[in-house]
């Protein structure tokens, strides 16, 4: 294809450099002169691992050229990669400047141009950026221009500054947003042939996916270290425990743990990170991450209840009590918080969990339950039925067959889905249902 790809920093310049290796027509645009001309001299304008040779080949090939000029770059090109940068205010907000100013101008060109034309941003930005503030834009140019046909989708980039080229010939994955199937179908031709897997999802996921991607990877970075140092204050070999963690595929580097649902609790995460936080306060070792994963559970428990409150009901039913499905562990249960905090303002409260019977508890179990729930037997039913018959508002914990059977779908109590239930995406369109994180 005929591709121009706006803004030659890293990204873009990549980009483009790269596309022209795998045989397209690529046209790179930017504001500065000194780019435009490196490029059109064979030279790469940032320093890059392979970026060097690779720019000089395409150039001499003649498959990439630069240039200032907006409106000569989309007249001749069928897609539009926006690649410009989207830095942070001195408040820390997204910077959308760059975004709107050469979709003004790409606008603008396409009005004057007809025929079928792809608008791809590349470029990082906040989910709602492109449909709320950058598809009006383009509209204010295009809506209503007879015989011009324009599509949009947005392509996050996931290039390592040293490895970028590498990474652009073997990606983790190419992620496509799409306004509709045909600006996907554009966007995923400019990479067929690759290698890694292909997501075509709404545009709004992938302006999230890039978020998602770096935050994991900062916090990643942060952990590792924060664990270093408090290693090193104990006598202990970082890099032994490490290497013993990253080797644990099943839970440590894998999709376990990683889905939005509810707090977490049990025996052993809470008990640990507070050993843990407080081992390192001793070794006076700061450890910011880790001392504030106990408050951000709290804070996610603490969602739950505030979506109760705003129904303005009163009669709750809960599903689930135990920490972990199939057991009657109430040790430190996220459930039981709730259930404590709700009933202690006021509200009339039922509970369900098929494997939590009073007169089984003993020991620990049962010692716990006795001074944070001292009222369980009063709450705790042994029907389903009940509860519904109960509740105004249904707090779901648990993905129990006999519970989903039962839930009812449209008129009745409202659904709090802290699972994130079977059918979640089928409810969303219903009144009463409300998700804790989705």
């Amino acid at each position: 294809m005929r591709v121009s790809v706006f803004g030659l920093g890293y990204v873009g310049c990549v980009s483009a450099a790269c596309l022209a290796g795998t045989g397209h027509e690529v046209i790179g645009v930017d504001v500065n002169q000194i780019k435009v001309d490196l490029v059109n001299d064979g030279r790469a304008p940032v320093v890059e691992e392979g970026i060097g040779e690779l720019v000089a080949e395409v150039v001499r090939s003649g498959a990439l050229r630069a240039t200032g000029d907006v409106r000569e770059a989309v007249m001749n090109s069928e897609v539009s990669l926006i690649c410009v940068g989207t830095p942070s205010e001195p408040n820390g907000s997204l910077c959308t400047t760059y975004l709107e100013r050469v979709t003004e101008e790409i606008g603008a060109a396409l009005a004057e141009r007809g025929g079928r034309h792809t608008v791809v941003f590349r470029s990082t930005m906040l989910p709602g950026t492109c449909l709320d503030l950058l598809l009006p834009i383009l509209d204010k140019y295009v809506g209503g221009v007879e015989g011009l046909d324009v599509g949009v989708a947005v392509n996050p980039e996931f290039l390592r500054e040293g490895t970028s080229v590498k990474d652009f010939f073997d990606p983790p994955k190419t992620v496509i947003g799409e306004l509709d199937p045909g600006s996907g179908d554009v966007v995923a031709a400019l990479y067929e042939g690759l290698p890694g897997e292909v997501f075509r999802v709404p545009i709004p996921v992938a302006e999230a996916i890039k978020y998602a991607d770096n935050a994991f990877h900062g916090l990643k970075i942060g952990f590792a270290n924060e664990l270093g140092a408090v290693c090193r204050a104990l006598g202990v070999d970082s890099h032994q425990v490490i290497d013993v963690f990253l080797a644990d595929r099943k839970l440590n580097i894998s999709p376990a743990y990683l889905r939005p649902g509810f707090a977490f609790g049990g025996s052993c995460l809470p008990k640990d990170l507070r050993s843990l936080v407080h081992a390192a306060q001793r070794a006076d070792v700061s450890v910011p991450i880790l001392s504030h994963v106990l408050p951000s559970n709290a804070d996610h428990l603490q969602r739950a209840v505030e979506m109760v409150e705003r129904t303005g009901k009163r009669r709750i039913g809960l599903f689930g009590l135990s920490f972990k499905p199939g057991t009657d562990d109430l040790r430190e249960s996220p459930l039981v918080e709730l259930a404590e905090r709700l009933f202690g303002k006021g509200y009339e409260l039922r509970i369900y969990d098929a494997n939590v019977h009073l007169s089984r508890l003993l020991g620990a179990n049962r010692a716990y339950i006795e001074s944070r729930l001292p009222h369980l037997a009063q709450l705790l039913t042994d029907s389903v039925d009940d509860v519904l018959a109960h509740a105004e508002v249904c707090l779901v914990g648990t993905r129990d067959p006999a519970v989903l059977a039962a839930l009812p779908h449209g008129d009745g109590p409202v659904i709090v889905d802290l699972v994130h239930l079977p059918d979640a995406d089928a409810r969303r369109a219903e009144p009463g249902y409300m998700g804790l994180a989705w």
